[in-house]
């Protein structure tokens, strides 16, 4: 379940995909370099969520007795592990979501 309180709207999306897709004016280079990226962001997130989940079940009652402050910093190691899993080969999302970006950047240059 999503805290409230840790939720920012204003906040600006982590991976901006119709910024990527508009990359194909850049050089060809810059443009799979910044859908690469992208692609990296958008499996991050979604790693994030799911390893979120998979540590909800989990008691955090012991040395460090739990709490609003676990919480918070097991967020953010959780982010952390889904960023270094993403940047490392991840599980494959990014590379779909990759060529689903370079793909569109062809159509939308023709």
């Amino acid at each position: 379940m999503l805290d409230s309180a840790l939720v920012n709207v204003s906040q600006k999306p982590v991976f901006d995909v119709q910024n990527a897709i508009k990359a194909s004016s850049l050089d060809k280079s810059s443009a799979e370099e910044k859908a690469r990226k992208v692609a990296e962001d958008f499996e991050a997130s979604f790693l994030t969520t799911y390893i979120n989940q998979m540590f909800s079940g989990l008691s955090t009652d012991g040395i460090f007795g739990g709490g609003y402050g676990e919480k918070v910093y097991r967020d953010m190691m959780n982010e952390q592990y889904a960023k270094a899993t993403a940047a490392n080969g991840g599980i494959g999302v990014a590379d779909q979501v990759y060529r689903e970006i370079l793909s569109m950047q062809e159509a939308n240059s023709q």
